[in-house]
């Protein structure tokens, strides 16, 4: 590792760190299930201000010195909602307009690292530290929200539904082993289409390595008699190739 030079040295020594107004880094968490075959969104009341009262998505400001943005997603994920599962997390994207949150009139530019986290069947959500409230929103629902959430929600969204087509992303919403109807059903809550049972089955079994039977699982009881349906894993593949292009949304 090669040592920072006498010059480097001097500089970091005198350097003024109140040289450049302030600026405060926080994390915002599009946290998403599937609960009774709806695609769910978990949202958190906020209990300070600003806008002490109203719905938001869980989040908060980053340990400066102490953690990565990613350590401080896990951590306000528990510590504002109490979810202990450690679910599929990726960012997003960062948000940075001024204009975002009123604590810039103070004088502090706040951004914000947004964060995508995937889980099957997360318990029910229980408040913590600065939320008054946490609960389990479907997204054809969502209130009006804090700060700039609603376009962080939108943009999750379209990034859950478009990766529905061409990745394995919806397997990190169901528990293994799990049945095609399960994994279909995923498919039905995120793109708010109905789709051919038939169809998606072939779609599925000849897609090379993305499902794997599971031997001897224990099988789900058929419909009227009929017989089990088999258990499957997700199988080495991680991109559906061609994709699986999602179905017009009904009115559009």
């Amino acid at each position: 590792m090669s040592r920072p030079s006498d010059d480097e040295s001097a500089f970091l020594r005198n350097y003024d760190p109140t040289a450049f107004p302030p600026f405060a880094l926080t994390v915002d968490l599009a946290v998403f299930t599937v609960r009774y075959d709806q695609l769910c969104i978990l949202l958190v009341r906020r209990g300070e201000h600003p806008h002490r009262g109203r719905w938001a998505l869980p989040g908060g400001h980053v340990r400066h010195g102490q953690e990565s943005a990613e350590d401080a997603a896990y951590r306000e994920l528990l510590e504002e909602t109490g979810v202990r599962a450690q679910p599929h997390l990726e960012q997003l994207a960062t948000y940075s307009d001024p204009a975002r949150d009123p604590r810039m009139a103070a004088g502090l530019h706040v951004v914000s690292v947004a964060f995508v986290a995937l889980a099957p069947d997360l318990p029910e959500a229980v408040a913590g530290t600065d939320a008054s409230q946490a609960r389990w929103t479907p997204v054809a629902t969502v209130p009006r929200l804090a700060f700039d959430h609603r376009r962080i929600v939108d943009d999750t969204l379209e990034r859950v539904r478009a990766k529905l087509e061409y990745t394995t992303l919806a397997m990190h919403f169901v528990e293994e082993p799990f049945t095609l109807a399960a994994l279909r059903h995923v498919y039905e809550a995120v793109w708010g289409v109905p789709l051919d049972a038939a169809n998606f089955r072939r779609k599925i079994l000849a897609t090379p390595g993305l499902v794997q039977a599971v031997e001897g699982a224990p099988a789900s009881p058929g419909r009227r008699g009929g017989r089990p349906a088999e258990r499957y894993r997700r199988g080495t593949a991680r991109l559906i190739v061609p994709a699986f292009y999602r179905p017009p949304t009904p009115g559009r």
